[in-house]
């Protein structure tokens, strides 16, 4: 059998030195690596003290040509409206991304490229947040989301879900074809009930779901703060478009709960301060409410397993790769024995504390 060819970028700090002074005519005084999940990033300063942040998709990621061309536009339009993203700077010739075939060691394969602005602060998962600040990351994403809503794409059509998607939030059932990562771990008894239930309770409501333009992966590695009064926090950026997809609007403020639990030392308290912000721009149907929390379970689920199979296929960034094992492991089984009726009125009577 042939061994599958590894997606990933990996350019040494010299071949991305040699890139950025190609593509852009910027000759870096100062270049460091930043973590990533399957694509690769560079912090660059310029002579001048500007910073950049230098972006190389996966080689799988930049097969997708219109997906891409839609990202630079979404964030182009989000920034004339005031939400704090980052801008794509052209290259030497004038284009937003250039293509550019590159051997990684395993042969040439073809890596998109991009030049983006630098967004000041820390992500969440880097910061000491307080729950008036998981309050305003709700309020902002639902923001977010209604500016989203306003896009005028010319190819919408590559923002639907793909059936195999297995990152598709409809398609949690696919984590049973890679529990085999999970070497005989007690916890893949509660992904299997997960998945269950999941089914019998989730699935059945999907028609009554809104639909619309989501960013997918609201984590807390991909909104920045910085340091306000009284050891709060402002919003000083949202990164990472890679997984926007029109699809099912609460499946935002789902991502964004389950991922802001696994930073804040009391994971219980973050449902209800971000669903309170969230509705104070947006009010969820009842039927988004009612799934609310095997939504979350759903995607903590997905992050497990596929955190631990995209280790087996890049043993090398394991450490960010399994970000979500540190703490998800014990709070996937804390959720799951509390159940979805103790929770949910939790998170439901903290709304009243935000009122």
């Amino acid at each position: 059998m042939e061994k599958a060819v590894d997606p990933k970028p990996k350019l040494s700090m010299e071949e991305a030195n040699a890139l950025i002074r190609r593509l852009y005519g910027i000759t870096p005084s100062q270049m460091s690596s930043l973590p990533s999940y399957l694509d690769q990033n560079f912090l660059v300063m310029s002579p001048e003290g500007s910073k950049f942040v230098l972006k190389i998709m996966s080689a799988e990621e930049s097969k997708n040509g219109a997906h891409l061309q839609i990202q630079n536009l979404t964030l182009a339009f989000l920034g004339e409206r005031g939400i704090p993203v980052q801008k794509v700077l052209p290259t030497t010739a004038g284009t937003l991304m250039s293509m550019e075939e590159i051997d990684c060691g395993h042969g040439a394969l073809t890596f998109c490229v991009r030049l983006m602005t630098f967004l000041p602060g820390k992500s969440i998962y880097d910061s000491q947040v307080t729950l008036q600040d998981l309050y305003q990351v709700g309020k902002f994403i639902a923001s977010l989301n209604q500016t989203f809503q306003q896009l005028d794409l010319p190819q919408p059509d590559a923002l639907h879900c793909l059936s195999n998607d297995r990152w598709n939030m409809l398609n949690v059932a696919k984590v049973q074809d890679f529990l085999s990562v999970m070497d005989g771990d007690p916890l893949q008894e509660v992904i299997l009930s997960v998945v269950k239930a999941f089914q019998e309770d989730v699935l059945p409501k999907v028609g009554s779901f809104r639909k619309g333009v989501i960013h997918n992966d609201l984590s807390d590695q991909n909104i920045l703060v910085t340091p306000a009064l009284n050891g709060h926090h402002n919003i000083s950026g949202v990164l990472d478009f890679a997984l926007m997809k029109t699809s099912c609007i609460v499946f935002e403020v789902a991502v964004s709960i389950m991922y802001h639990m696994l930073s804040y030392p009391r994971p219980l308290d973050v449902g209800g301060a971000i669903l309170a912000g969230w509705q104070s721009v947006m009010v969820l149907n009842e039927e988004e409410k009612d799934s609310l929390y095997l939504l979350v379970l759903g995607r903590l689920c997905q992050s497990l397993v596929y955190g631990r199979d995209n280790v087996k296929k890049h043993p090398y960034n394991a450490e960010y790769l399994l970000r979500t094992a540190q703490n998800g492991e014990w709070l996937l089984k804390m959720l799951w024995e509390l159940g979805k009726e103790e929770v949910l009125k939790k998170w439901l009577s903290d709304l009243t504390m935000f009122s």
